[in-house]
């Protein structure tokens, strides 16, 4: 879509390397496919989705993704259909190294945006905030401007997943000439949204950001970055939001099924060793 001072000869071949399933390197955790990147690999990738045109859904992949994934067909179909997968979760790279695929850096979709505002700055690419509560993407709309002089925010709106909406959303999407949709509406709505909507919304990439923009606007405070390092930073959300118990038992569900697929595996490998 764009081409600003002959940045897209600069794109690395890393975008190409994911640009076909047989090629990307990754593992497949429970039924779902994550890509094995790192955050200078994603933005290599988007540079690539960007230049190529149509349109192409990112995924922030994390265990809650993945059980829920597992009770929802379309959810996982709709993961694994993803262009990328980014592996968002700690949990997921202690199941890539249990698998024997270790995945070399956890790319988070909360810094990760951040990441894309610089890219974005820096090509000239024209950002979409989508979601949230009303005011919250103004808010990291205006930060992620203050951190990024010169960044294009084609458009902030709230809206709702909701199927009635969806016409109205994309138009409004479309008209802004967006190039990277940002969708703050939970998993698996904002993933389903995009798989119907984002071909006719005119984005070249579309990304699920969760509760992203709620971080970066203030509205919600994340983990000190010690807990961040070590892997526990579900503990400081449950502490901080105790309503958010019931999602949690997706972790030890999820800790569980890695190892019993581990298990298996060992078992059939030993079998067909014999």
């Amino acid at each position: 879509m764009h081409n600003v001072g002959g940045q897209t000869s600069e794109v690395s071949k890393t975008s190409e390397v994911y640009s076909a399933r047989e090629e990307r390197r990754g593992v497949r955790i429970l039924g779902v496919w994550v890509d094995d990147v790192t955050y200078e690999d994603m933005l290599a990738c988007l540079d690539g989705f960007v230049a190529a045109g149509g349109a192409h859904q990112v995924a922030t992949v994390n265990p809650e993704f993945v059980i829920a994934a597992r009770r929802d067909p379309e959810f996982q179909a709709i993961l694994n259909a993803a262009d990328l997968c980014l592996p968002d979760g700690v949990g997921l790279l202690w199941a890539g190294r249990i698998l024997g695929r270790p995945l070399r850096q956890r790319v988070t979709g909360s810094d990760g945006v951040w990441h894309i505002a610089g890219l974005a700055a820096r090509r000239g690419y024209r950002l979409f905030l989508l979601g949230a509560a009303p005011g919250v993407a103004e808010e990291a709309a205006r930060r992620l401007c203050d951190r990024y002089p010169g960044l294009v925010i084609a458009g902030t709106y709230a809206g709702s997943p909701a199927i009635e909406e969806e016409d109205a959303i994309v138009e409004r999407v479309r008209a802004a000439r967006t190039d990277i949709l940002l969708v703050a509406y939970g998993h698996p709505r904002q993933e389903k949204w995009l798989a119907r909507n984002l071909a006719r919304s005119g984005a070249a990439v579309g990304i699920g950001v969760g509760g992203a923009l709620d971080f970066i606007a203030g509205v919600a405070v994340r983990a000190p970055r010690w807990m961040q390092r070590l892997g526990v930073e579900w503990l400081y959300r449950l502490w901080r939001e105790p309503w958010r118990w019931r999602r949690m038992l997706a972790l030890p569900q999820f800790a569980g099924l890695v190892l019993l697929e581990r298990l298996r595996s060992g078992r059939q490998t030993k079998v067909g060793g014999h």
